[in-house]
């Protein structure tokens, strides 16, 4: 890409990409508990009894409720903390991809779930590294804009990618612009004070491989990956963030919480209205007040309405909790969560639980079917990377584990009454008790194995052993 066609191409999505990162920020605050209601304390909660100049309503407290992180957190938790397993046609391939997906695999999908809650959808980014490993990161998803092309399926062609980069020399910031296509990716430099200013960023090193020194720098680095190599994981078909979703609701809880924490606060503030008072001076009011506990008037007869009168605040308290019980309901069923003071028998039935979680489940199901398609994709790549055959267009079968508040007695019963007529894979599965149903599969062989005279340190052919029914190797 020539620097006049980045320039065109910067103008052309400086408004899509301004509108996806403010929206993304806003996203972000209520993630990190900065609601609207504490923009006022540079999004800190705080509690000001003289928050306000009006001598009846001094308080001014703004308190954020963090009702969004749970909601968020909550579907990363139920949908990815156990990572979804691939199986890709036999348990050494399986391992092979495994290997490479490596320990970061789990926490990286957990990422790119809460980046898709947070800005409609998260991005991954893979490479080959300088000793021929295969890598793959999360992108902040504001640093990255995808470009696609008009046909109905809308395939992608390009990724701008732009950010910070602090030059050590000068200690100042400048934007790098990475454009990525199916053959390579190619970097810019933008000077931030004068953003007219963009010059290619040589950040590339050539190196001559047979003699084994670097031979120069560019802007420009080659791949063979043949598509580009961003993978993006929408959230749904809008790409549009959960917040969403439950935002006016959160806001209207924080308003009425807050509104009540002032009040009651206020209540405390009696002021006494003083009609025909004898005195002067208010100090010797309040002594005389504390002393005899009787004030002084001046009373001009019948009609006179002499006296002391207060003004104190009432506070509907009753509509105030009924307001706020309603409004909680409502942030959770229109943000699809589940409500943990919804938990109040912890001897609830494993349907009264299915349908704790409904709503939520709902949710996951839709996060689900969106990121098998592109954790596919990342599949495929390494696929390729491993040489694997028909890697593009082999069968890959996903299995994602839901995590949640279970009856397992319910769950023990299920299984116990469908145990003679299921597969021992089925029953380990579905098994209460066992947290790896391959290792279980080998001690029930095991165990099979010991039965019948074998030591543990005895072979077992486990192809015969699944081709063999109960009866065969009881006769063997």
């Amino acid at each position: 890409m020539e620097i006049a066609a980045l320039r065109e191409l910067l103008k052309n999505t400086q408004s899509e990409r301004a509108q996806f990162t403010s929206d993304y920020q806003q996203s972000l605050r209520y993630y990190t508990n900065k609601d609207d209601i504490t923009n006022r304390n540079n999004g800190e909660s705080k509690l000001k009894e003289d928050g306000k100049d009006n001598p009846l309503r001094k308080a001014d407290n703004r308190i954020s409720n963090n009702f969004y992180q749970l909601l968020v957190d909550q579907e990363a938790g139920y949908v990815a903390t156990v990572p979804p397993s691939i199986d890709v046609g036999s348990d050494s391939e399986n391992q092979r991809v495994s290997d490479v997906l490596g320990d970061e695999y789990g926490l990286t999908i957990n990422k790119l779930v809460v980046d898709g809650a947070n800005a409609g959808r998260g991005c991954l980014h893979y490479w080959i590294d300088e000793d021929n490993n295969f890598r793959y990161a999360v992108v902040p998803p504001e640093q990255v804009t995808p470009i696609y092309d008009t046909s109905l399926t809308g395939s992608l062609i390009g990724v701008l990618r732009s950010y910070k980069k602090l030059d050590s020399d000068t200690g100042k910031y400048f934007i790098v612009h990475e454009y990525w296509n199916d053959h390579e990716g190619q970097f810019f430099r933008q000077d931030t004070a004068d953003q007219r200013v963009i010059t290619p960023y040589n950040c590339i090193h050539y190196t001559d491989v047979t003699a084994g020194y670097e031979t120069g720098t560019g802007n420009i680095t080659h791949h063979s990956f043949g598509r580009v190599p961003f993978i993006f994981f929408p959230k749904n078909r809008y790409e549009r963030s959960d917040l969403l979703k439950c935002k006016g609701l959160i806001d209207a809880y924080d308003s009425v919480y807050s509104g009540f924490l002032d009040d009651i606060m206020d209540v405390q503030q009696v002021i006494l209205v003083l009609t025909n008072y004898g005195g002067t001076d208010l100090n010797t009011f309040m002594d005389q007040l504390k002393k005899y506990k009787a004030i002084k008037f001046e009373n001009a007869g019948e009609g006179d309405k002499s006296g002391v009168d207060k003004l104190t605040i009432d506070i509907p308290v009753e509509a105030r909790k009924t307001l706020l019980d309603l409004t909680r309901d409502n942030i959770f069923l229109e943000g699809q969560g589940v409500d943990p003071a919804n938990f109040h028998n912890s001897n609830a039935s494993g349907v009264a639980i299915k349908m704790l979680y409904s709503h939520l489940e709902l949710k996951a199901a839709n996060t689900e079917t969106y990121y098998t398609n592109s954790l596919n994709e990342l599949i495929r790549a390494i696929m390729n990377y491993l040489g694997f055959k028909d890697a593009d267009s082999r069968n890959i079968t996903q299995t994602w584990t839901r995590t949640q508040v279970e009856d397992d007695y319910t769950k023990a019963q299920t299984v116990a009454q469908v145990a003679n007529f299921s597969s021992k894979e089925a029953i380990a599965k579905a098994n209460p008790i066992v947290t790896d149903w391959n290792q279980e599969l080998v001690d029930q062989k095991k165990d099979i194995q010991e039965s019948d005279g074998f030591t543990a340190d005895q072979k077992f052919n486990n192809d015969d052993y699944q081709d063999k029914s109960e009866d065969d190797i009881d006769k063997d």
